[in-house]
């Protein structure tokens, strides 16, 4: 059971003592009600005599009260001594005590709420047959086991009541704490939208200031202070969302965007806006037998490439960039390859941008891998599952 589950649970369970209820719940509050009943016992039958059954009438007087003294630890055998007392002293003896009920009631109440089910359920009967054709004074006899009984109902009541509150208690703090884990998931996907989308764009900005200024001949002082200002707002821009991501994954509750997904139709268009700001060769290579996949997978696909030209813009500016698309039985493999100076001013292992790429491919069931590119360069490699429904047959005898 996790942390955030057993606090719940313990707060459902945990209620307000009443004075009486922390009196009941001393140590020695059994003991002590048990010998102050086991002496009332006593002096009632020396007040009435019994002078032929003293002895016996005594032993099932204490009989009756004394288990109580063990009514916690051992319920069961509390509550079985008790009635066979009783019923003993209620017939054939008939020397049953007043001071003897309360302990009775006691131990058959706690046997019902504490104790073994089926004996709290076969304990009353033979109550209830004294009650219906017991002998003796049918006055006392049936109020006895009246008693005795509602006393043990009451126990088993209680008990039905209290799993049914702790059964329902369970069940709303496990709803809670799984709803607050799909909130959770749903916010590190809004935040890995965010960044895919709101830091391609950013970074796209700070590219093209930073281009203009750099290729605009007989630009004035002023006007490429403007654009490097530009560029610096983007850049702290972007590390401020960065910053603000990791508070989004935890503790946001933002709604998804309604848009439509983009897929890979969508690709050649982010591939010509990454020529465009960069200034640099930007090439789209697709192979393979092209079809329609999942919505899932391409978001995906698209996602990834996009996040790798945003990072081959910040990393290696002006270097050419390849996104190769292969289309294989059972995988569409993609690649986003630069010429940069490579890992050294690339993008770190443990940044957002790379870890967001690695969870969407996971999600998907693919497979990401990001480093050096032989000859030089970065590159980010990703293999996702094509389902078989999505497969044409020659692919399919091909797999």
């Amino acid at each position: 059971m996790n942390a955030p589950l057993a606090r719940k649970l313990r707060a459902v369970s945990t209620a307000p003592a009443t004075p009486l209820r922390a009196l009941s719940a001393a140590p020695a509050a059994p003991l002590l009600t048990a010998a102050v009943l086991a002496a009332a016992a006593t002096v009632e039958l020396a007040v009435h005599g019994y002078p032929d059954r003293l002895p016996i009438a005594l032993i099932l007087a204490l009989a009756t009260a004394l288990p109580l003294a063990a009514v916690r630890v051992q319920p069961f055998w509390s509550a079985l001594t008790s009635s066979a007392a009783a019923l003993l002293a209620l017939a054939p003896y008939q020397v049953f005590t007043i001071a003897g009920l309360p302990a009775l009631l006691v131990c058959l109440y706690t046997q019902g709420r504490h104790g073994p089910r089926l004996p709290a359920t076969l304990l009353p009967l033979p109550f209830l047959g004294y009650a219906v054709a017991g002998p003796g004074d049918r006055q006392v006899t049936v109020l006895v086991c009246l008693g005795a009984l509602a006393a043990a109902v009451t126990g088993l009541t209680r008990r039905a009541l209290a799993e049914a509150r702790a059964h329902s208690a369970t069940e709303r703090a496990i709803a809670e704490t799984l709803q607050e884990h799909a909130a959770r998931g749903e916010r590190a996907r809004i935040a890995r939208e965010l960044h895919d989308v709101v830091a391609h764009h950013i970074s796209m900005i700070a590219v093209q200031a930073e281009t203009a200024r750099l290729t605009t001949a007989g630009m004035p002082p002023a006007g490429a202070e403007r654009l490097l200002a530009i560029g610096d707002t983007a850049r702290t821009a972007l590390t401020e969302m960065r910053r603000l991501l990791g508070v989004l994954r935890e503790d946001s509750g933002a709604e998804p965007t309604r848009r439509p997904q983009p897929g890979l139709q969508e690709l050649a268009e982010l591939v010509d806006e990454a020529r465009d700001a960069a200034g640099g060769a930007t090439r789209l290579i697709v192979s393979g037998r092209i079809r329609p996949l999942d919505q899932g997978v391409e978001l995906t696909a698209y996602r990834i490439v996009q996040e790798a030209l945003t990072n081959a813009r910040r990393h290696a500016p002006g270097a050419a960039v390849d996104v190769t698309l292969h289309y294989s039985p059972g995988h569409l493999r993609l690649r986003v390859r630069d010429n940069g100076p490579g890992p050294g001013l690339a993008a770190p292992q443990g940044s957002h941008g790379l870890t967001g790429m690695r969870e969407r491919a996971t999600m998907v069931g693919g497979k990401l891998e990001s480093g050096a590119a032989l000859g030089g360069g970065f590159h980010v490699t990703v293999a996702l599952p094509i389902p078989p429904t999505e497969q044409t047959p020659d692919e399919e005898k091909t797999s």
